[in-house]
């Protein structure tokens, strides 16, 4: 039986895309699969499960000392194929490949223009960091056996480097089981996620305060300065702020909800106004059959509103996201059937089942051994 080992040293212990996709798929295929991460050992769905123990505090022990732990434990599996997913561990892919392994970069996002964001660092330095954590990326991937991306616009990046690169896109299990259809009846506004500026919160309070009878529903984590400022709005008062609750209960409040939001802010680590396909929440919420109210990006205009099955929007534009809002409330049938076609477009075409056919071609290709 073929071993492969996936190590992570930043995401948390059963990672969506990690664990949930890519590891546990593998298994079903039939290879022996090990996950290196933070936190406990024990075995789950067919994945041996390697803790190295909790995460380090600081930002310097987690990216010298942390991948230190999770390099060594992987060492010691002795998997045939080893599947990275932290650009922190760049250089231990590298030490694998001088150990005869297999050897997989997965980048989840664009990380060196990631690095230009990151306002904790002084300007000067984080240029100079850019340039050079990229030019040690391109010298990394040319000599790995191949590198997953997980987004269009990064295509151009690594194919020069690598020949073999897999789109990866991050669309989401699909749960025909629990699935229950969304409450009609409510005129609730849904997010679920990371409650921070990038994704528009100010403009759609804003942009509610004069709508009567809409609640806008907010499940996740924020911080207090974050969590001060939107309080202070008007339209807070049409605000659930629920806080963070569990993965079930999130799909419960999906049910109860009547419009998916997703008006993600332009950035560095988005191209502009190019999009991404690394983030699930246009997807997750098309697949609780809601209509999806989301940023005009170049990669999601063709998916929500080519498919009719929501509105996309300049975030930052108020007058757009009110009338979006109105348009969704004055055309209740019109947007039942919106949430219906995301649904059945994430049933057939973005959802993981689709995408992990590609993943077992590339582990197919890198253990293949010719007559």
């Amino acid at each position: 039986m073929i071993k492969v080992c996936h190590m992570t040293s930043v995401h948390a212990p059963e990672d969506v895309r990690i664990f949930k996709k890519e590891c546990v798929s593998l298994a079903k295929a039939g290879y022996d699969t090990y996950l290196v991460e933070q936190g406990e050992t024990y075995d789950k769905n067919g994945v041996h499960i390697i803790g190295v123990g909790t995460q380090e505090n600081s930002r310097f022990a987690r990216m010298f000392k942390m991948t230190k732990r999770v390099y060594e434990a992987a060492l010691k599996v002795d998997a045939d194929i080893y599947h990275f997913h932290d650009p922190e561990l760049l250089p231990y892919g590298l030490k694998l490949k001088k150990e005869g392994k297999k050897v997989i970069f997965d980048s989840h996002e664009n990380t060196a223009m990631s690095i230009k964001e990151k306002y904790y660092i002084p300007k000067l330095f984080r240029n100079m960091l850019y340039s050079v954590y990229r030019k040690y990326e391109e010298y990394v991937c040319n000599k790995l056996d191949a590198v997953i991306y997980v987004t269009p616009n990064l295509k151009s990046d690594f194919s020069r480097l690598n020949k073999n690169t897999v789109f990866l896109p991050n669309y989401p299990i699909v749960d025909m089981v629990n699935y229950q259809e969304p409450d009609r009846d409510s005129f609730r506004l849904v997010f679920a996620g990371l409650i921070t500026p990038l994704w528009s919160h100010r403009n759609i309070i804003e942009a509610i305060d004069d709508i009567d009878g809409i609640e806008y529903t907010l499940c996740g984590n924020i911080g207090e300065e974050y969590l001060k400022e939107l309080k202070n709005l008007a339209g807070w008062e049409k605000v659930n702020y629920i806080g963070k609750i569990p993965h079930e209960q999130v799909a419960m409040e999906l049910e109860n909800s009547f419009i998916g939001v997703a008006l993600m802010q332009p950035h560095l680590n988005s191209m502009g106004y190019q999009g991404t396909l690394g983030n699930t929440k246009i997807f997750e919420e098309m697949m609780a059959g809601l209509p999806v109210l989301c940023t005009d990006f170049e990669l999601w205009k063709p998916i929500v509103e080519g498919n009719k099955c929501g509105i996309c929007v300049n975030p930052n534009n108020i007058d757009q996201i009110r009338d979006a809002i109105r348009y969704f409330v004055n055309n209740r049938k019109e947007a039942i059937e919106m949430g219906r076609r995301g649904r059945e477009l994430v049933i057939k075409e973005y959802n993981w089942g689709v995408e992990e056919t590609d993943l077992y071609l590339l582990y197919g290709k890198l253990t293949y051994v010719g007559e």
